[in-house]
């Protein structure tokens, strides 16, 4: 069986609002579950490739600074 886990993610979540992803990304953090990161990672993937160079530089930053503490 071939699963493209990022493809079924992406499906899961096609066609929501801003309301809607932002409550998927809190309900995610909050669990802490594992078998949540690939989901968020593939949400990082996405805002990372549709970020220009200062938008990726400010995300690096603060991840360093996260990081840090």
């Amino acid at each position: 069986m071939n699963l493209n886990l990022r493809q079924a993610i992406l499906s899961n979540v096609s066609g929501h609002n801003a309301d809607q992803l932002e409550a998927t990304i809190d309900d995610a953090l909050q669990r802490g579950e594992e078998k949540m990161l690939p989901g968020l990672g593939v949400f990082f993937e996405m805002l990372w490739k549709e970020s220009n160079e200062q938008d990726r530089q400010e995300m690096l930053d603060t991840l360093e600074k996260s990081l840090a503490e």
